[in-house]
């Protein structure tokens, strides 16, 4: 691509000073474009504009310095260019969902944005295939756009614990695309054998036996853990579902971890019967 280094040196100049002022009109003289052309070819490449891309990122590296260590949230954001402590709790909010005092608390994953990069290191998971019994759950059912920001309100609000009474047990994430409204349906809960806690506000869910494809993500870390989750959902979508000689069986797909194991790892389930020629 005959902008890459172009743009691939706005990404150098703007890691080099995200705890620094960067302006659009010093980006776009990095890139050695007019103001126009670099927004315009920025956007179709890093698929953001330039100020949500820096602001992604600050996001990003303000909530793993929270994690990393006991610093006043307001002292870190003020160093990433959040004049107050009001404006990054906005920010922040309106990125994730959630507090970045709920954040801090629960420990949990966020979605957070990696330094923009042109190459991607190989990608591949062989999935078991088993048959497994049929089961139910009991969820709440997504009132969210992002998936992932559902996901943040379900952990730092301690709803698992809240709908266990307390026990530690595996969440799953449950999906059907709903045809009818051209959307996809989606909902969070646990095994309705352990929802002995307050389930109101919930929903039962009945997961079909039979064949499935089972993918466990490969190792990750709490920052890296939900883009591999949705590389991974991508790989089984355009890489390993074509060529696989199954198609998709019509029943729940669902993912499932546990939170408080820290391993930061899941299993997605596929339902499958075999493609016939």
């Amino acid at each position: 691509m005959e902008y890459r280094e172009h743009i691939e040196r706005v990404i150098e100049y703007i890691e080099e000073n995200l705890q620094g002022e960067i302006s659009l009109a010093q980006c776009a003289r990095v890139s050695g474009y007019s103001s126009y052309h670099f927004i315009r070819v920025f956007k179709d490449t890093v698929g953001l504009t330039p100020a949500d891309y820096i602001r992604k990122r600050r996001i990003s590296e303000i909530s793993r310095e929270i994690m990393q260590g006991n610093r006043n949230i307001s002292d870190i954001a003020f160093r990433y260019g959040f004049n107050s402590k009001e404006n990054f709790i906005r920010a922040f909010k309106t990125e994730h969902h959630i507090l970045p005092t709920e954040y801090k608390k629960a420990q949990n994953s966020l979605k957070l944005y990696q330094k923009f990069c042109f190459v991607e290191r190989p990608f591949s998971i062989v999935p078991r295939i088993l048959e497994i019994q049929p089961f139910f759950l009991t969820v709440y059912t997504c009132d969210e756009e992002s998936v992932p920001n559902f996901w943040n309100k379900y952990n730092a609000r301690g709803l698992s614990l809240k709908l266990s009474g307390g026990r530690e047990v595996w969440d799953y994430g449950v999906s059907s695309w709903n045809h009818e409204q051209d959307r996809l349906d989606y909902y969070i809960g646990i095994r309705s054998e352990y929802a002995l806690g307050d389930i109101r506000g919930t929903r039962e869910l009945s997961i079909a036996g039979g064949l499935y494809a089972v993918f466990s993500t490969q190792a990750a870390t709490q920052d890296s853990f939900v883009t591999l989750i949705h590389r991974t959902w991508e790989y089984i979508n355009t890489r390993w579902q074509p060529g696989s000689g199954y198609v998709r069986r019509a029943a729940f797909e669902f993912e499932c971890y546990l939170e408080q194991s820290r391993l930061f790892s899941e299993e997605i389930y596929i339902p499958l019967e075999r493609a016939t020629v």
